[in-house]
């Protein structure tokens, strides 16, 4: 579902050094890797085969095998959601960036935090709404604001000593409200988490957890017609995932 430099991205946060410098070679040898044992790999690294695997798995294989067949399938074959940007294809990609740790963490940050913040611009405002609703009916008060002015006003009464989160909003993580909010939370030590299209973006640069959906920019007749499904789908998936933990 998800490609290998896909993977890579959703799964950053858990590679170190020696993980980026085994996953630059494979990127930079595909073909030839997928022919590979993984001990003729290790030896070609100057690591052991206990390095690969560990690699693989918080890439989300089982291990070696499965993370090479998956490249060699990612090579020879062609995806069977062939039409990019239809609503099954950014479905399908969604549901393969969702990632149980990030929910996890996420879900631990919005329970432990004193206030919670919410803030998204134009169309995906309401999403911010949906989520305040969905934590409300177990309890959760949360916050969420439309205006950039307002939301500055309230991150500037913060005092950093305080366990205060920001959850932050924008399928191109680059909407100029957006990263000025981003900043100022950035400042005053305010843990901050983004939902963004995935991509590398300065939104998700500056966040301390990045929550991602596939939903890319389409325009038609000039208009905005890009699909909000795969946000709706990542919000409820962290809601139910939310309310699961309270049972």
């Amino acid at each position: 579902m998800l490609q290998f430099q896909e993977r890579i991205q959703k799964y950053e946060y858990k590679l170190n050094d020696t993980d980026d410098q085994i996953v630059e070679f494979i990127l930079k040898n595909k073909e030839d890797v997928v022919g590979f044992s993984i001990q003729y790999l290790a030896a070609r690294l100057f690591t052991v085969p206990n390095t690969i695997t560990r690699l693989s798995k918080k890439l989300g294989f089982d291990g070696y095998s499965q993370m090479k067949n998956s490249l060699k399938e990612e090579m020879n074959s062609q995806s069977i959601f062939t039409e990019e940007d239809s609503l099954t294809y950014n479905i399908h990609k969604t549901i393969g960036l969702i990632d149980q740790n990030t929910l996890e963490l996420t879900t631990k940050l919005i329970q432990e935090a004193r206030r919670v913040l919410f803030f998204a611009v134009g169309d995906t405002a309401p999403f911010c709404e949906m989520m305040i609703k969905n934590l409300k009916v177990v309890g959760k008060q949360a916050e969420y604001y439309i205006h950039r002015h307002d939301v500055l006003y309230e991150l500037s009464k913060f005092d950093s000593k305080e366990n205060n989160l920001l959850f932050l909003i924008s399928l191109s993580g680059e909407t100029a409200q957006v990263l000025d909010v981003a900043e100022l939370a950035k400042f005053k030590g305010i843990k901050l988490i983004s939902l963004t299209h995935f991509s590398k973006n300065p939104l998700q640069q500056i966040a301390d957890v990045n929550l991602y959906c596939y939903s890319p920019n389409k325009k038609m007749n000039e208009y905005n017609v890009t699909d909000k499904t795969p946000l709706l789908f990542v919000i409820r998936s962290l809601s139910e995932y939310y309310w699961k933990t309270l049972k």
